[in-house]
């Protein structure tokens, strides 16, 4: 598959799931995945910019050139109150002239592929059929031993073997190297983790009410972010708009598309 160009996800959050019915009939087990103001807060780029550093005092105030070597969007989701966000961010986000979000993140773009600061992505930046890739945190189930930790078999059920059933067996070796090496897959905390589940279809997607629904589950809460990308291993689709699909631009077609109706 040759390489496609690189374009922004979308940051979500978990609503839950449910199911629909496909054309034929058939049960499809959904994930509605809702986008809550998903907004353009920032952008880095290679060009070099001119920025401000303070030395301490406004006399020793100097501008220097600086850019940040790579180019990626940085969006913003959901609501978050003044009270509960650091001066610094707070500074940041009044730049961009933008309201203070919950969730913030960063994804790699082509050049041809940066959007505006403050454009708003819409629901249908993906379209159905589509596969994409969705990362979030999984959900924590405490501590959890080596079986359903890491799928291991346990010990022999007889000849022996008691109490033991379920224990990881041995973790080490003898007097060389005389320790247990790290990383070693043993019992412990289960879950609270990155995870990447890829190759997931795009079931619907609902514009009006900013919602996308995926079939089956991804991982992490309800209530819980998450960040769709454009799967990896999969062509995107030629319907896919590029650089993406955002608010400000169907709401300015859409006055021109009425006047049109008007004068006719």
């Amino acid at each position: 598959m040759p390489e496609q160009a690189k374009r922004s996800g979308v940051v979500a959050k978990k609503l839950g799931m449910t199911r629909v019915f496909s054309e034929d009939g058939l049960h499809v087990p959904v994930t509605v995945l809702s986008l809550e103001g998903c907004q353009v807060v920032g952008v880095r780029s290679e060009e070099d910019r001119t920025t401000s550093v303070n030395r301490g005092s406004k006399k020793d105030r100097v501008e220097k050139k600086a850019n940040d070597g790579y180019t990626a969007v940085v969006l913003g989701a959901g609501a978050k109150k003044a009270k509960r966000a650091t001066k610094a961010d707070r500074g940041q986000f009044a730049k961009a002239g933008v309201e203070l979000k919950a969730k913030v993140v960063e994804f790699r773009v082509d050049a041809d592929n940066l959007l505006d600061v403050g454009a708003e992505i819409s629901a249908d930046h993906f379209v159905p059929g589509q596969k994409v890739d969705v990362a979030g945190i999984s959900v924590g189930k405490g501590f959890a031993g080596a079986m359903k930790r890491w799928n291991f078999g346990g010990l022999r059920a007889s000849h022996g073997v008691s109490i033991s059933h379920r224990a990881h067996g041995s973790t080490g070796q003898c007097q060389d190297p005389g320790k247990v090496f790290k990383g070693k897959k043993m019992a412990g905390h289960y879950g609270v983790q990155r995870t990447t589940t890829q190759n997931i279809e795009i079931v619907r997607v609902d514009a009006e009410r900013g919602l996308i629904l995926v079939k089956g589950n991804v991982p992490g809460p309800e209530n819980g972010w998450v960040e769709i990308r454009d799967a990896v291993k999969k062509a995107r689709p030629d319907s896919v708009t590029l650089p993406g699909v955002v608010k400000s631009a169907q709401s300015d077609a859409a006055p021109a598309e009425e006047s049109e109706g008007a004068d006719a």
